[in-house]
C-alpha cells in the first residue's frame, strides 16, 4: 500500500451551486471474497432509484476520516477482465484495502467511459486502436476529456453519515470534486495497480494529459 498523504483540512466548496440530496433505499449483506461488506442502495427527493451504489465496510463511527473509493463503472475493466486499462485492480484493491481497514466505503457510479458511455466507449476505443490516446479519441467524437460530476458521490457520502475522508485516487479532479460537494478531504491514498504492456500508454495519457498523480506527488 502506497503513502498515505495529508492533503490541507476543511473542503473547498462552491456555495452558489445547490447539492443534491439523497436518502438511503435499501442495505443488504454483500459477503465478498474481500470479507464481509453491506450493499446500499438509494434514491433522491422525488422518491427516483437511483443506479448507482454504495459498498460498505462498517460500522462507520462518527467524526472518523473514513477510507473511501469513488469508482466509476467499467463493464470492460470491472466485469470482462480488460487489459487496457487498471478499472478492475483498481476496483478489487479499493475493496481489500478498505476491509483491511475494518471500515471504508466505496461507491460505484454509473459513469462508464468517464461519463459517455458503453456504446461511445467502444467507439472510442476503436480510435485508439487506429492511435489516437484517451483524451483526443473523446474530443474526436465531440465529448470533453471527462463529463464526470462528483456532486451524486458527495449527497451519497453525506447521506452515509460521511463528513471526513481518507480518498483512494490517483484523479485531482475527484479531490476538488467531492470538496465542492462538501466533503472534508483530508489524505489522499495512490491507488497504483495493474500496470502492463496493454495499458503503459493509456496510464501515461492520463498521466500527462489528465493530471493523475502516480505516487505521492501531492
Amino acid at each position: 500500500m502506497g503513502p498515505r498523504i495529508p492533503l490541507p483540512l476543511g473542503p473547498h466548496e462552491t456555495p452558489s451551486i445547490e447539492r443534491p440530496r439523497v436518502r438511503v433505499h435499501a442495505r443488504a449483506a454483500l459477503p465478498s471474497r474481500h470479507g464481509a461488506f453491506e450493499i446500499v442502495s438509494f434514491q433522491d427527493e422525488s422518491g427516483r432509484l437511483l443506479d448507482d451504489i454504495a459498498i460498505v465496510r462498517g460500522p462507520l463511527p462518527a467524526d472518523a476520516v473514513v477510507p473511501t473509493r469513488v469508482h466509476s463503472e467499467c463493464v470492460t475493466g470491472d466485469v470482462l477482465g480488460s487489459l487496457r486499462c487498471d478499472c478492475g485492480d483498481q476496483l478489487q484493491h479499493a475493496l481489500a484495502q478498505i476491509d483491511a481497514r475494518g471500515m471504508g466505503v466505496l461507491l460505484y457510479l454509473r459513469q462508464e467511459g468517464r461519463g459517455i458511455g458503453i456504446a461511445n466507449k467502444v467507439a472510442a476505443y476503436a480510435l485508439q486502436d487506429a492511435g489516437l490516446d484517451t483524451v483526443d479519441a473523446n474530443l474526436h467524437l465531440g465529448f470533453d476529456d471527462d463529463l464526470r460530476s462528483y456532486d451524486l458521490a458527495g449527497a451519497m457520502l453525506r447521506a452515509l453519515g460521511l463528513t471526513r475522508i481518507e480518498l483512494f485516487t490517483n484523479n485531482p479532479r475527484k479531490l476538488d470534486g467531492l470538496r465542492a460537494a462538501g466533503l472534508d478531504v483530508v489524505a489522499r491514498q495512490p491507488i497504483v495497480v495493474g500496470v502492463r504492456p496493454q495499458n503503459e500508454h493509456y496510464l501515461r495519457t492520463k498521466q500527462r494529459r489528465s493530471g493523475h498523480l502516480f505516487g505521492d506527488e501531492g
